[in-house]
């Protein structure tokens, strides 16, 4: 997103449009760790819409796309991306403890988690 910031302040954005618009697979990871600013939601769409059947695009993300308009900012941009990957996606849900807190537990750095039934 950095880079798309400033490339559209810089009157480059064509340019690296292009480039994020060439390879085979473009992976994003970590979608959301941090909410998009509005302007940033609007520079994200134009890639994956660029994308859209075009090539592929491999997402990952710890909130739920019901949580995607909180993360955008804007409902209704956050529902055109959506509309875009999810139309020939295979979406993946897994719901486990990452490997890394499971890595510190093992390790006795981190307690236990208590299960309920």
């Amino acid at each position: 997103m950095t880079s798309l910031a400033k490339a559209h302040q810089e009157g480059r954005l064509e340019e690296r449009l292009t480039h994020y618009s060439k390879p085979k697979l473009l992976i994003v990871d970590e979608l959301g760790h941090l909410p998009f600013e509005r302007n940033a939601a609007h520079l994200f769409f134009q890639p994956v819409s660029r994308r859209y059947e075009r090539g592929s695009l491999s997402l990952t993300s710890k909130r739920s796309v019901g949580e995607w308009g909180q993360v955008f900012s804007d409902p209704v941009v956050a529902t055109a991306i959506l509309d875009r990957l999810l139309h020939h996606s295979h979406v993946i849900t897994i719901k486990r403890e990452s490997y890394r807190l499971k890595e510190k537990r093992h390790s006795g750095l981190l307690k236990p988690t208590i299960e309920k039934d």
